[in-house]
């Protein structure tokens, strides 16, 4: 028997209600219900015949809370009827999702054919077994070099990206949705998860997937900022319930994109509201933590199938405060974070990624001989500790000045503005990881050569004087 004759045959034997007795925000309360489960799905019938959608948030007694998925304005508590469809939320799962434009709920919404599903699967998924899980392994080239270089993302990674308002983390997202890459050899596809975004973002998302030929392997889930805020809500689990069955039933390398999950905590807030529960830190649920774990942990890799889900969330920090309930909670449940600085955004840096505050957690199980290189690892120690060194005597510079450091000093600041502008400013262009190791070594061909100690293995291999060529950091050597 098909899906649609049980759902057929299910709605017959469902019963309607019209004891509607309260509605706030995007919830309705239905009186005198039996039989109702959490988390079943509801048709509403509205008085001049169109449906809308909805799901039973909470049980008590013969009261049933139910959120509204688009919204509840225009509903008449005395004429609506309630169909309870015994079915959880579900969506329709098929490889032809590949370079289609979906709505926040999983609905085609491109103008293109209709999606004839291989399967039909529960949104909330199920948590990979940790007996099961595979350890986070491989290299995802993003083509970011303050990424692939410093903070590199590993297969199975989840790896958020904190941005404050203004900040282009959208125009980040769509660079590395065009670049990123695996093995050659390899099905790589995206789930691009778009909650609360303004029409004008996603007009650049279209048109950047479009003009590069990205779309061919991303699958669009698009919410925006006028779409029901409870659809926010459903987007980011329907997106990982695709990038789940592509994963792990067609063995793909699914990289899924979440922005913003700001958005998805701020109507989780709206929805807690008018629920009337008793709120936690800035007013967000107590739950908050527990609800954002249930899609962070959806990344991983599974023993025995080749496919992986890598998860890239971008939130926006209210006020740039990585203290905030948002990236705090996220930081806890994650493996390190990308930061946006604004500094370096209003220098004209792009893409202005603080490194020093980044941390990639996983990074060593992806770097190395056969993966990367086999002077990754001690590049990026290197890079990094003559940057923060680069950045405290900006400090003293603005106290004493320039002119009182020593040649190595000024060296050192030297290399934090190089830096800068040629390992994090990269612009629009993509970089191959070996680009952007050979990059580091010749920022650091400025430093004295006893300076090196992180990569004094290998010097003779890949130091500029040792390959025969002038690097620009030996001019400023000379020049300090």
């Amino acid at each position: 028997m098909s899906d649609a004759t049980i759902k057929s045959f299910g709605s017959l034997l469902s019963t309607d209600y019209r004891t509607l007795s309260y509605i706030t925000g995007p919830l309705i309360f239905v009186q005198n219900v039996k039989g109702v489960a959490y988390n079943e799905i509801v048709d509403i019938l509205m008085p001049d015949d169109s449906r809308r959608s909805g799901q039973v948030l909470e049980v008590s007694g013969s009261t049933a809370v139910i959120q509204v998925f688009e919204g509840t304005s225009g509903i008449d508590v005395a004429k609506t009827e309630v169909r309870f469809l015994e079915e959880v939320a579900k969506i329709d799962v098929s490889s032809e999702l590949l370079g289609r434009v979906l709505n926040g709920t999983g609905k085609p919404i491109d103008g293109g054919a209709p999606i004839i599903p291989e399967v039909r699967l529960d949104i909330t998924g199920a948590p990979i077994n940790p007996y099961t899980r595979e350890q986070p392994a491989d290299f995802i080239e993003t083509g970011i070099s303050a990424i692939d270089g410093l903070n590199t993302l590993v297969r199975g990674q989840k790896l958020p990206i904190f941005s404050g308002s203004g900040l282009p983390a959208n125009e980040l997202a769509a660079q590395i949705i065009r670049q990123a890459r695996v093995k050659s050899g390899e099905e790589f596809a995206v789930v691009f998860g778009a909650m609360g975004i303004t029409h004008r973002e996603s007009s650049y998302f279209m048109q950047q997937f479009e003009e590069t030929g990205a779309l061919e392997r991303v699958v669009f889930f698009l919410n925006l900022a006028d779409d029901p805020t409870v659809e926010r809500l459903l987007t980011p689990k329907c997106a990982l319930t695709v990038a789940e069955y592509l994963a792990f039933e067609k063995d793909m390398q699914v990289l899924v994109v979440l922005s913003d999950m700001t958005n998805y905590c701020e109507a989780l807030r709206e929805v807690s509201t008018a629920r009337e529960e008793v709120p936690g830190r800035r007013g967000f649920p107590g739950y908050m933590y527990t609800d954002l774990s249930t899609i962070y942990e959806r990344a991983g890799r599974i023993k025995g199938r080749k496919g992986s889900v890598t998860q890239l969330p971008i939130l926006s920090m209210p006020d740039d405060d990585i203290t905030h309930p948002i990236p705090d909670l996220t930081g806890y449940i994650t493996e390190g974070q990308i930061v946006l600085s604004r500094q370096l955004h209003r220098r004209g840096v792009y893409p202005p990624i603080d490194a020093l505050p980044c941390l990639s957690r996983l990074m060593n199980l992806g770097i190395g001989e056969g993966k990367t290189r086999d002077d990754h690892r001690a590049v990026a120690n290197q890079l990094y500790a003559a940057y923060a060194q680069g950045r405290d005597l900006r400090k003293l510079v603005a106290i004493v000045g320039e002119e009182a450091l020593s040649e190595t000093d000024r060296a050192y600041l030297h290399f934090a503005d190089d830096f800068e502008l040629r390992i994090v400013g990269q612009g629009q262009e993509g970089r191959s990881i070996e680009e952007t190791l050979d990059i580091g070594w010749d920022l650091m061909a400025g430093l004295p050569m006893g300076e090196l100690k992180r990569v004094r293995d290998f010097i003779e291999k890949y130091h500029p004087s040792h390959r025969g060529q002038a690097g620009p950091g030996e001019d400023l050597a000379e020049s300090a």
